[in-house]
């Protein structure tokens, strides 16, 4: 008998490195069309101690016209185990710092530094920052610039490093209906470019249709969206069976203040269900695979 894997990437859509070499740059987008803007970007990471503690961090970049926000919390949203930096756009980039905060009976520092921090379009730094986290005195997570060694000549001392993984990343755009991005569903997978559009309204077509590319190469296309406006397909890539799910709903029936959802979750070969949302708030998060979700608003 074959194994489920095998029976899935015979209905799935393939996406591999070297299929979407020969896609052309305009395969799924043309240089005149603007994308969305990026206001939200949150990160989700499970934390496993040496202890074998676990704990999730949530990694919150935010921006708009006025202002700019960093945000970090463990486990709940409590306020008194949040760390929050927000400030104007002059002078968020100059921050630097450190805090400490008690939460589940461990003892966690965060450390910052913005000064040098370059961003492109959106509220998510590129280069030149760093954002540490200790755990009781290991390191839970680090992101940006700063390497193990530079965190143990930082402390004069050697650092536990604690078992770090990207469980989900949630964006939130706004404005046109193409969104770009990048996700990488494994750790020794390649970073794949990650293309949404919604044509039809200004382009003379008679019904919207939905497109998705993974690196120029289309893998599901819905015309008459707005009778199809949910529903979800199985697609192959890095060798992997990848759940991709929609949901334009309110696009079409509440499109003052409605947002649509897109999800592309990484499957286990023995998980058949589609991803539910509660799995986060599981104990055990083995079983989860990498998420991303994109809430997208077409008002500004």
């Amino acid at each position: 008998m074959r194994d489920i894997v095998s029976c899935f990437s015979e209905n799935a859509v393939h996406v591999s490195h070297s299929s979407c070499s020969s896609y052309s740059s305009n395969a799924c987008i043309s240089p005149s069309l603007v994308p969305s803007v990026l206001n939200e970007v949150t990160g989700i990471y499970k934390v496993i101690l040496s202890t074998q503690k676990q704990l999730l961090i949530k990694v919150t970049w935010c921006r708009n016209q006025t202002g700019q926000g960093l945000s970090i919390n463990f486990g709940d949203d409590d306020p008194s185990k949040c760390f929050k930096l927000n400030t104007n756009l002059r002078f968020f980039r100059k921050k630097k710092g450190s805090k400490v905060i008690e939460s589940d009976h461990s003892k966690i520092e965060v450390f910052w530094d913005l000064s040098t921090a370059k961003y492109d379009a959106g509220p998510e730094p590129v280069d030149g920052f760093y954002v540490l986290v200790m755990v009781d005195s290991e390191i839970g997570l680090i992101l940006g610039d700063m390497s193990e060694e530079a965190v143990t000549k930082k402390f004069k001392t050697t650092t536990t490093v604690a078992k770090v993984s990207l469980v989900s990343r949630q964006e939130h755009c706004s404005g046109h209906t193409l969104y770009i991005t990048k996700a990488q569903f494994c750790d020794t997978g390649i970073v794949h470019d990650i293309l949404i559009r919604c044509s039809g309204e200004h382009e003379g077509l008679k019904h919207p249709v939905l497109s998705v590319c993974i690196d120029k190469k289309t893998v599901i296309r819905v015309k008459r969206l707005q009778w199809n406006f949910r529903g979800n397909q199985t697609i192959f890539v890095d060798g992997l069976l990848v759940d991709l799910m929609w949901d334009v709903h309110d696009w079409f029936f509440n499109p003052a203040t409605g947002s649509a959802v897109f999800m592309f979750r990484k499957r286990s070969g023995l998980d058949s269900r589609l991803w539910l949302e509660e799995k986060l708030a599981q104990k055990d998060q083995d079983s989860v695979g990498f998420s991303l979700l994109i809430y997208a608003c077409k008002n500004t």
